[in-house]
């Protein structure tokens, strides 16, 4: 199974959660109700909905019963659409230090087609060099033993498959200078890090912004922020707003507009990507 494939069934796991939410909202059934027809709480239909959670095939074709899907094409279609969502990505293998939140975004992660994100306090996962990944997980987890700090720095490289694979996504990545100002690990790990960035803003689906502190305040005084575009899946674009023990994902389109539009306005006001390599080799020099 390719990488691809799990990622996409995280899309479809959400996609058939929104259809279920349309349907019992259109036939004005409460989550309660919903619940009650197949034996389970409230919170779980509320995780159905929200794509958090597997589907049994059972549960899927009660609640089409209940709400009132009869044509045997449609069911079949939302009843393929669940057998397909339950397919297991290849990060649940790391399921020991990856909290359940974060499972989610991974997922979307690599089934998406457009990525675009604002960074402030360090380089995003994505560009990492394997030795500035372990300075950050042990800056962030001074408790953690050295197997553990592996294990989340060999996911973090994992996930970077995402940007040479054979479709890769678009990545489009602010970086506020701060993130590089900020030294994690020694100078010689700064300094490797630097121009790992230089090599991959090089490369044709990457295209990478500094903006610095000459430019003085920016559209991106919200904190950071990461966009999720799905071009075929026909799921909306979702913002990512990573918290200390959760997450929050953003769908509804009046608000994801917003951070559009934010995002448009850091990457038109910043250093364009070639001035931007200019800017990196400039930091390289005071290292």
């Amino acid at each position: 199974m390719s990488a691809s494939e799990s990622s996409g069934s995280v899309v479809r796991r959400i996609l058939l959660g929104s259809q279920l939410r349309r349907l019992r909202e259109s036939r004005g059934i409460t989550r309660e109700a919903a619940g009650y027809s197949i034996r389970a709480s409230e919170s779980k239909i509320s995780r159905m909905e929200l794509g958090r959670v597997s589907f049994k095939a059972r549960d899927v074709e009660d609640l089409l019963t209940l709400y009132g899907v009869g044509d045997a094409q449609e069911r079949e279609a939302l009843l393929s659409l669940a057998r397909e969502a339950n397919v297991a990505g290849w990060w649940h293998s790391y399921s020991d230090v990856l909290p359940g939140w974060f499972q989610t975004y991974v997922g979307l992660e690599g089934a998406t087609s457009l990525l675009r994100v604002y960074e402030v306090q360090f380089v995003h996962g994505l560009l990492q060099t394997e030795s500035y990944a372990q300075a950050v997980v042990r800056r962030g987890m001074p408790d953690a033993g050295a197997a553990e700090i592996e294990r989340r720095v060999a996911l973090r490289m994992e996930r970077q498959k995402l940007l040479v694979a054979e479709r890769s996504a678009q990545f489009h990545c602010v970086l506020d200078e701060a993130a590089l100002r900020r030294p994690y690990g020694e100078r010689a790990v700064m300094r490797e890090q630097v121009k790992h960035l230089i090599e991959v803003s090089e490369r044709p689906n990457v295209r990478l912004q500094v903006m610095p502190f000459s430019l003085g305040g920016h559209a991106g005084e919200s904190g950071a922020f990461t966009m999720l575009g799905f071009q075929e899946s026909g799921l909306p674009d979702v913002v990512y707003l990573e918290q200390l023990t959760s997450a929050l994902y953003v769908d509804k389109p009046e608000e994801v507009a917003q951070y559009a539009r934010v995002m448009d306005r850091l990457q038109e006001e910043g250093p364009n990507p070639a001035e931007t390599r200019d800017l990196l080799r400039g930091l390289l020099q005071l290292m």
